[in-house]
């Protein structure tokens, strides 16, 4: 159960059989810039992502809201090899109300249509409310964004409703978006979902 603020902004490594989620390291800028280096995978986020620059300014943002307890950033690396292929966050941390956003994931395209998200949201679902006692974790995903919307219902999440004019994007696009959710008496069925789904390419 959540028993203070520091619990949960410990940094944590979560692993699984293929992945692991790692506290987020300015050492990690290069690393992700690599992974992130294409624009499909910044056509629905907020900031743009063309230099190596642009990625250090994130991961400083990142690390500057996990300071201030309003975020818990992850760098995702594969198990075997340390590559690394991604990152996700913790945010909208409300900890009176014991729930959170999990947001801010990209992976790198070499990883789309793989377990990889799978197992992502997998770990963070499941320390979310077996570790740290929360009773909702919710996702947002542009509108116009079909595999992140499709992802998101796959892993079991509950549509909402949509947010109208929820977000300026850099380019100046003004973005709807969708919300969804899962509860705690939700998750242990999740959890066999996400089991099995795993299972199939373990």
């Amino acid at each position: 159960m959540i028993q203070e603020r520091d619990h949960l902004l410990e940094k944590v490594t979560l692993t699984g059989k293929r992945v692991k989620l790692v506290p987020l390291e300015q050492g990690h800028v290069q690393g992700l810039f690599d992974a992130g280096n294409d624009p499909q995978i910044w056509t629905y986020l907020p900031n743009k992502m063309n230099t190596l620059e642009h990625m250090n300014e994130l991961v400083l943002e990142a690390l500057e809201a996990q300071e201030n307890g309003l975020q818990v950033p992850f760098t995702i690396m594969d198990v075997q090899t340390n590559d690394i292929m991604g990152s996700t966050r913790f945010l909208n941390i409300s900890l009176p109300n014991k729930n959170l956003e999990i947001g801010w994931t990209w992976y790198s395209p070499k990883v789309w249509r793989t377990h990889v998200n799978t197992e992502c949201k997998y770990l963070l679902l499941r320390y979310g409310f077996e570790e740290l006692g929360l009773i909702r974790i919710q996702f947002r995903a542009d509108v116009r964004n079909v595999r992140s919307n499709t992802a998101i219902l796959r892993i079991g999440a509950k549509h909402e409703g949509t947010l109208r004019k929820d977000r300026v994007l850099y380019s100046g696009f003004i973005r709807d978006t969708q919300q969804y959710s899962i509860l705690d008496e939700e998750w242990p069925e999740v959890k066999v979902r996400l089991e099995t789904q795993l299972l199939r390419v373990y």
